[in-house]
């Protein structure tokens, strides 16, 4: 009887090449799941090769990369931070160790700085937005009350002198506030 080719890719490559490992095991050596692997893949921090049956294959170096990424995860940095220091090279240091230069730590502080200063535009555009989408909430509110209370046979004249009643309530409340906010601010 003929064996059956396995559905898996070997991990046993021809004598010349490196030792390629599947996700499984690749996750296996690592001590991770298979999909944290996926998942890097999936941010671009690490690209396997693929077999002709389109398995992710991973060579020493795609571990090398994983194993520093898992170290910078574990010290704290958020994958954007990795990102932008995979994008250095390690250079050798003194002590025979591998360690970013001065000129590499101040590249990925910049970069990191504009992606902060990217999303604090961003967070201040969307704020904006929420703002004036509360506005229009309030507005909506307020005419689905009148609409209401006209449905409900409360006469037009009672709904429109209510609702003139609160509008110079909320006037009187926001000149307040900005007045207690000029003296607090004053006082600072």
């Amino acid at each position: 009887m003929a064996k059956r080719p396995s559905a898996h890719p070997t991990t046993h490559p021809p004598a010349n090449s490196p030792a390629l490992l599947t996700v499984g095991n690749a996750a296996l050596r690592l001590n991770v799941t298979p999909r944290t692997l996926k998942y890097y893949e999936e941010r671009g921090l690490v690209t396997p090769t693929r077999s002709e049956g389109r398995y992710r294959l991973y060579d020493e170096q795609n571990l090398e990369q994983f194993a520093r990424i898992l170290r910078l995860r574990s010290l704290g940095f958020s994958l954007h931070g990795i990102a932008e220091m995979l994008k250095r090279p390690l250079e050798p240091a003194v002590d025979g160790r591998r360690r970013y230069s001065q000129d590499s730590l101040q590249h990925i502080a910049d970069a990191l700085a504009q992606q902060i200063d990217t999303l604090d535009a961003r967070i201040a555009a969307v704020r904006r937005e929420l703002k004036e989408a509360q506005t229009v909430r309030a507005e909506l509110a307020d005419d689905l009350d009148y609409l209401t209370k006209r449905l409900a046979g409360v006469p037009y004249e009672a709904v429109i002198d209510e609702r003139l009643a609160a509008k110079k309530r909320r006037r009187a409340d926001n000149g307040r506030r900005r007045t207690t906010a000029g003296i607090g601010d004053a006082s600072s």
